[in-house]
């Protein structure tokens, strides 16, 4: 059977180039980049090299960036941060953050861990397609704000926010603004010498890199606390020996995403339309997320009488990999809060289904797609209580 992999929201398949620039490091270029001597110096070489490549994809300078385990360390990194060096600001009312109702957990978990300190945390609603309102957010700055954090894109829906505008609002209040773009780099242009942010995080494995690796973007002037102490690695600000060979197929995905993002785009938008094209012809099916304003790889849908999960289980037999959500929570049993923010119900959360394309998908891999997903909603909806034509 041919196996379809729909699921590059959650991962991605390490591309071939970064897995060649990586090998070395764990047998050839192995040393300590602490250590003074030459093989200590000859990965240092290789962790700067990339450490410049994610620096160039994001339009910052090398010492703007500092190398992390993943995108959740380095949001932790960025909002705690930040938030224990503003703890100055307790006062009756609080040191104030500002965040929204859809963030990854990587986010939400956080602020809900400085609440429990005595931080107050405000979480913004969104419309129907899960775009932040702008004057919600300029009503929701006080004078205890010292940190906005929204994300870029959304990892379920795919809805793109309007980072710039936020930006521009928190430059205007002298309140920092982080993001999650775990989502949005190696998929959208981002220039941080023309954007309006403080901090960015991002994830190897979602741009074909390997897993367990990431970086946070930090600008120059924004001071942080450390949150892991020890030997005082990355500027004292993460502590641990730097894991070289997969900083090094970061750097390298970076390098390969900057140089195929255009062509890598045109190619999946038009692949992702057909998609959404076709599945949208099923009888009471919609699209969840902005329909233009997205991801060019995200295709979130909802069925009206069917659970996700029964679909995303009836489409892996037949070899094609979905998801009904965040892989992050996909185990957990309640309704996604990102699709209850935008209005769903518990029922009709629970009849999606998102569908994220990547660098080899396929024409012929969506036209399987396009034509096993109804005859799968069709055999479900027969056996479903909730389907009432």
């Amino acid at each position: 059977m041919k196996r379809i992999f729909l699921d590059h929201a959650s991962t991605s398949k390490v591309d071939p180039e970064v897995l060649e620039t990586m090998v070395p490091y764990f047998s050839t270029h192995y040393g300590n980049p602490s250590s003074l001597h030459f093989f200590g110096r000859d990965a240092l070489q290789g962790v700067e090299t990339a450490r410049e490549q994610v620096g160039t994809l994001l339009g910052a300078r090398e010492d703007e960036i500092i190398f992390t385990a993943g995108g959740t360390e380095s949001d932790n990194l960025a909002i705690k941060g930040i938030a224990y060096l503003n703890k100055e600001k307790m006062k009756a009312s609080g040191p104030h953050i500002i965040t929204s109702a859809i963030e990854h957990p990587g986010v939400l978990e956080v602020c809900k861990h400085l609440e429990l300190q005595g931080y107050r945390v405000t979480y913004l609603p969104v419309d129907q397609y899960g775009l932040v309102n702008l004057e919600d957010l300029e009503h929701a700055i006080s004078k205890n704000t010292f940190l906005i954090t929204i994300m870029y894109a959304n990892n379920e829906i795919g809805t793109i926010e309007p980072v710039e505008e936020i930006g521009k609002i928190a430059r205007e209040h002298d309140v920092l603004f982080h993001t999650d773009a775990v989502q949005a780099v190696g998929k959208l242009p981002i220039n941080t010498k023309k954007l309006p942010v403080d901090l960015l995080a991002l994830s190897s494995h979602k741009l074909y890199g390997p897993k367990g690796v990431g970086a946070l973007y930090i600008r120059n002037g924004v001071k942080l606390q450390p949150i892991i102490h020890g030997g005082g690695h990355e500027k004292g600000l993460r502590s641990s020996t730097l894991n070289v060979p997969g900083i090094v197929g970061l750097g390298k995905a970076c390098k390969l995403a900057g140089k195929r993002m255009d062509t890598d785009n045109a190619r999946i938008k038009q692949l992702r339309d057909t998609l959404i094209t076709n599945v949208l012809r099923i009888e009471q099916s919609y699209l969840n997320g902005h329909p233009t304003q997205r991801l060019v790889n995200n295709a979130h849908f909802r069925f009206t009488g069917i659970e996700g999960e029964s679909l995303l289980l009836q489409l892996d037999e037949q070899g094609i990999a979905t998801s009904t959500g965040s892989a992050c929570s996909s185990k957990k049993l309640q309704a996604s809060h990102v699709l209850t923010a935008i209005g769903l119900s518990p029922v009709d959360a629970h009849g999606s289904l998102r569908l994220s394309l990547g660098r080899e998908t396929t024409k012929d891999e969506i036209a399987f797609v396009s034509k096993v997903t109804p005859q799968v909603v069709e055999k479900l909806r027969m056996m479903s209580p909730l389907w009432n034509r």
